[in-house]
């Protein structure tokens, strides 16, 4: 079995993904053979690994995804043997070794977690195969002690797996020694024990600074410090998961494109958007429920959902179906991108009920198409090319439903050889089941140059890859990477 190393956070978005990323990625360029590990994740950024032996995939955890580029090797289904979607506020779906498990509330996922033990330990003995290291990312913080006795995700795993533990602080949000001291004084002791240390991230300003705050730490708690990590400005440049990213990317610089995206209660898959947030002249603007998509966005993009219905209904409430058809009276353009394209349509039916209670919503109706929910899930990679441009995609699908009608005979691409998505009579609104298509460079290129952004075209998976080197260099000289890989057991 390959040694092993978790990194847990004293709370949710203390930059546990960066981090894990960060730190496999310099471990493969001192030549190791590392992979990624993340026991429970909660998401509805989802990415597509190959099941070897299978034509569709199974999903995963974006953040597992980015974390296997870092680590050079591909992705596979137990990297995250469990990923809840969030479907409503009291329950999510369950995702186990990449297949959907069923749906659960809140309440009945804590009788069912100590059941996924064992597909969690399963999938921990497989991604060590043929390792040296791994390193594994917690969720949420363990010092949630109401939790403990049902925890698959921090302690609960670390002590099953005898994996040691680094707890990661916040300093950004405040608090950070009550918060690493806090942590010590209510974990249990055999939890405690596993802890070997800590780190600070997203420190700015003078490290020296913190000199004192080191020493009440080491007073309270006897553990060493890996080291202080400043703000990491290149992980801008990597895909985010938690949609609590989203409340901090509400505006943007302006630029020659302006393109608005409204927050959907449900959102999947706003990674999508990455690419287009890297170009230099473009501004991506995420609009909060109650707030108006802006009057002088070029571009609209409705992004993949969760939970079609629900977010169409949503989005009729905030008043942005008024805005969007302002928007394309003043000639502008629309771009759904898997639920988002369902939305555009004439109505969505659910008659299985598979998403909630409502089974009916009219569409926004700028294509003339309509979707029926169906219960078989699509979930692949593929290789595709697009109908407006002739250039070359390539990304996944995860979707549940059907979409037919008059305008899917001008479809936006061709998946696989089967023709996907569809357009407008004018051509200025388009959807497509293809997620991904904004990282393909050519296409983003000259999608961007018919809405007048004539000189984008960054390399934006050349980007990803350097942020990551970057972000690696940076944990080499800020934290002592060598105590660290050594704690691993």
């Amino acid at each position: 079995m390959a040694k092993a190393i978790m990194l847990q956070g004293t709370g949710s978005d203390v930059g546990k993904t960066v981090l894990v990323a960060g730190l496999c990625r310099a471990a493969r360029r001192r030549g190791l053979r590392v992979r990624p590990f993340k026991p429970q994740n909660m998401s509805n950024n989802a990415a597509v690994a190959d099941i070897p032996g299978e034509s569709g995939g199974g999903e995963i955890g974006r953040a597992q995804w980015l974390q296997a580029i870092a680590c050079g090797v591909a992705p596979s289904i137990h990297m995250n043997p469990v990923l809840l979607k969030p479907q409503s506020d009291i329950g999510a779906q369950v995702v186990v070794q990449g297949k959907v498990f069923g749906q659960a509330r809140a309440r009945d996922y804590q009788q069912l977690k100590p059941k996924l033990m064992d597909a969690v330990l399963d999938s921990w003995r497989k991604v060590g195969e043929g390792a040296d290291l791994v390193i594994v990312e917690g969720a949420g913080s363990p010092a949630e002690i109401n939790l403990r006795d049902r925890d698959i995700a921090n302690m609960g795993f670390a002590t099953r797996a005898d994996c040691p533990v680094v707890l990661v602080g916040d300093i950004d949000r405040g608090g950070v020694i009550a918060s690493i001291a806090g942590t010590h004084l209510i974990l249990p002791e055999t939890d405690r024990r596993m802890i070997v240390g800590y780190l600070i991230n997203k420190f700015r300003g003078d490290v020296t600074l913190f000199d004192s705050g080191l020493t009440a730490i080491g007073k309270f708690t006897g553990w060493p410090c890996f080291g202080i990590v400043p703000w990491l400005k290149e992980a801008a440049l990597l895909p985010s998961e938690d949609s609590v990213v989203l409340e901090r990317l509400a505006s943007g610089e302006q630029r020659a494109l302006k393109v608005a995206v409204p927050m959907l209660d449900r959102i999947a898959n706003f990674d999508d958007l990455d690419p287009l947030k890297a170009e230099p002249r473009v501004e991506v603007v995420f609009v909060p429920p109650g707030s108006r998509l802006p009057d002088d966005a070029g571009l609209v993009v409705i992004p993949g959902s969760k939970s079609t219905i629900g977010d169409l209904i949503r989005f009729r409430e905030n008043g942005w179906d008024r805005d969007l058809a302002e928007h394309r009276r003043r000639g502008g353009h629309v771009v759904g991108i898997c639920g988002g394209y369902q939305m555009l349509g004439r109505v969505v039916r659910d008659p299985d009920g598979i998403e909630g209670k409502v089974t009916e919503a009219p569409g926004l109706g700028l294509l003339d198409v309509e979707t029926v929910m169906e219960p078989e899930k699509t979930v692949r990679n593929v290789t595709a090319r697009s109908t407006h441009f002739d250039t070359a995609l390539e990304g996944y699908e995860i979707h549940l439903g059907r979409t037919v009608g008059p305008d899917c005979l001008r479809p936006a691409a061709v998946i696989d050889g089967v023709e996907d998505g569809a357009t407008s009579f004018d051509g200025k609104v388009f959807g497509t089941y293809l997620h991904g298509l904004f990282g393909a460079d050519a296409f983003r290129r000259r999608y961007l140059a018919s809405l007048g952004v004539a000189d984008g075209g960054i390399d934006y998976r050349a980007a990803v890859e350097d942020a990551l080197d970057a972000i690696a260099e940076h944990l080499e000289r800020h934290l002592d990477c060598d105590a660290l890989f050594a704690a691993a057991r």
